[in-house]
């Protein structure tokens, strides 16, 4: 599963999306309010889920299909704080189908 590039795909979106959220909330926050100071850290961590999510957007953008317009929306989510859960759900339909046609049979 995964070396399927649709479920990692997939994952990518959720870790970007979910990585923006804890920098926003614990890094931001904690740094305000306490000592803590984790927006170094999770910023580092959410720059490298940023920068491959923009490379796998335009990698598999040719394996559905994706015109100019909704690859823009997926590159534009990544930008957006909780826009990857917005563009996930959107497309869950057709990134599941994709995914279960790339599994080997069997698997």
């Amino acid at each position: 599963m995964i070396a399927n590039p649709v479920f990692r795909y997939r994952m990518l979106t959720l870790a970007e999306g979910w990585s923006f959220v804890l920098l926003l909330v614990f890094g931001s926050l904690l740094s305000r309010i306490s000592e803590i100071d984790l927006v170094m850290p999770l910023g580092m961590i959410h720059g490298a889920l940023f920068t491959l999510l923009v490379v796998a957007t335009l990698v598999i953008r040719g394996r559905f299909g994706w015109g100019v317009g909704t690859t823009l929306a997926a590159l534009a989510a990544a930008v957006v704080p909780l826009a990857p859960f917005v563009f996930h759900r959107w497309k869950r339909t057709e990134l599941l189908a994709a995914e279960e046609a790339a599994e080997p049979a069997g698997a």
